[in-house]
């Protein structure tokens, strides 16, 4: 690749990486920001699903917008608005404050996310330069999240509003860069400039609202008819937001983009496949924190590991997928996710870091070899004037499974700890936990096999018809 080429990539890298260390940090920070603030548990809460619905809400509708009205446009506009509302985290002095700031910080990673991913799908010819273009990008963004969970510990300890102010350094740098670098293509958009407001206005009420029922699912019998409305809701405005699109001229989403199987395996895989990680590390922390009464710092180390997928992404799997292809790269890495999970459920009071290693380990390596693949395969055979849209999809498939699993994990620790009050309640209620992420992982790896079983029998059945001789 050419210099400009690594130029853009590094930039679009770091912005990635950004996003991924600003919700790493702020995991880490929250019980600095309770004792500072006051705030109670319900409002801490909050803060982190406020990002959640600014997220999962938007993301759709603002990986349409980088088709429609650019790509380059999108994502410095966005990068802006992140970098303001970041810096206002860190003012904040009431809950209200920051849950504001964490909701409009969701809402711009919702929009400059999927332009800068569809910006190295759009630059980058498909082939093997997109491939080591998707997979070094996977691969910054799974370090983002992984350093972010030390840089965090570290920075808690100075004071937690440096959590706020880091992302917003971070994000002058890499805006300066994106000016300089970052150009419009000359060809011209074929995406229609007219806004599908109906369409918009539908599926950002839907999103919102399975968002917001997927949150209220961490306790599901407090305040269950808000949640089950909240699912209605949502269920209605997405069947609004169809019979909307099938009459639009130019719709916000066509849906016959749904009609991919590869792209609709990829987003169902990764969105358990998030679920099983983010509720897995979760379960960590809090196991750790919690019940061992590890440090901040102590606990953002011992998850390190998990970030190795930061060094192989970029260069042990291209080596694979050009070997094996996609789909047999992405199952390996959702086998060796479910054996790292199995390898913690033995889990006990006194558990040394050595017998938790192998786990951190091997769910690091598994991570490498799916997230990058499932990038690309979600994306390949995309027409360009739609990649934006790929990308918001990709993206509200992470959101959202990354959402259900925290929640997932959340209702099943609460229900088996019961009323128990002793470490070893605890330790049970961790241990029933730990079989969420083991389950959506084991999901995730057989929605992929059955796309390599069609692929064998689609290979198979022109192999055959090629054989026949022509009458």
């Amino acid at each position: 690749m050419s210099g400009r080429a690594w130029g853009v990539l590094l930039v679009l890298c770091g912005a990635i990486f950004l996003e991924g260390i600003d919700v790493a940090m702020l995991n880490v920070a929250l019980p600095s920001i309770r004792a500072e603030l006051g705030l109670s548990t319900a409002t801490l809460s909050g803060v982190v699903s406020a990002y959640v619905l600014g997220y999962g809400g938007f993301m759709l509708l603002g990986g349409r917008a980088a088709d429609i009205y650019g790509r380059r446009r999108m994502f410095l506009t966005w990068l802006v608005v992140f970098l303001v509302f970041s810096g206002l985290g860190g003012f904040a002095t009431e809950g209200w404050m920051l849950l504001l700031a964490r909701f409009a910080t969701g809402v711009a990673a919702a929009f400059m996310t999927p332009a800068g991913l569809s910006i190295i799908t759009t630059s980058f010819e498909e082939g093997p330069k997109r491939t080591k273009a998707l997979l070094f990008y996977a691969g910054t963004a799974a370090g983002g999240f992984s350093l972010g969970l030390v840089i965090g510990g570290l920075l808690t300890r100075i004071d937690w509003r440096w959590v706020f102010f880091t992302p917003v350094i971070l994000s002058a740098v890499i805006l300066a860069a994106a000016l300089w670098l970052i150009k419009e293509p000359v060809k011209q958009d074929r995406v229609p400039r007219r806004l599908d407001l109906g369409g918009a206005v539908t599926v950002t009420v839907a999103m919102l609202l399975i968002a917001y029922a997927v949150v209220r699912l961490e306790h599901p019998a407090r305040g269950w008819g808000w949640t089950v409305a909240s699912f209605a809701g949502g269920a209605a405005a997405l069947a609004a937001f169809v019979a909307i699109e099938r009459r639009s001229p130019a719709p916000l989403v066509r849906l016959g983009i749904l009609r991919s199987g590869p792209l609709v395996r990829a987003n169902v895989s990764a969105l358990l496949y998030a679920g099983s990680f983010f509720g897995f590390q979760f379960l960590v922390t809090l196991y750790l924190q919690e019940l061992r009464g590890w440090s901040t710092l102590e606990t953002s180390l011992a998850l390190l590991a998990t970030g190795i997928d930061a060094i192989l992404a970029p260069t042990l799997t291209p080596r694979l997928v050009a070997k094996f292809g996609n789909t047999r790269v992405i199952f390996g890495g959702l086998v060796l996710a479910v054996a790292a999970y199995a390898l913690f459920l033995p889990l006990g009071l006194d558990w040394t870091y050595a017998a938790m290693f192998p786990s951190m380990i091997i769910l690091g390596l598994g991570f490498a070899l799916a997230y990058g693949p499932l990038t690309i395969v979600a994306t390949d055979g995309i027409a360009e004037e739609e990649q934006g849209l790929a990308g918001g999809l990709l993206y509200t498939a992470f959101q959202f499974g990354a959402a259900l699993g925290l929640s997932a994990v959340t209702a099943v620790s609460v229900a088996a700890l019961g009323a128990g009050v002793s470490p070893e309640d605890a330790l049970g209620g961790f241990r029933a936990a730990f079989v969420v992420p083991l389950v959506m992982a084991v999901l995730a790896a057989i929605v992929t096999a059955s796309g390599r079983q069609r692929a064998s029998t689609k290979e198979a059945r022109l192999a055959k018809e090629e054989a026949i001789p022509a009458s």
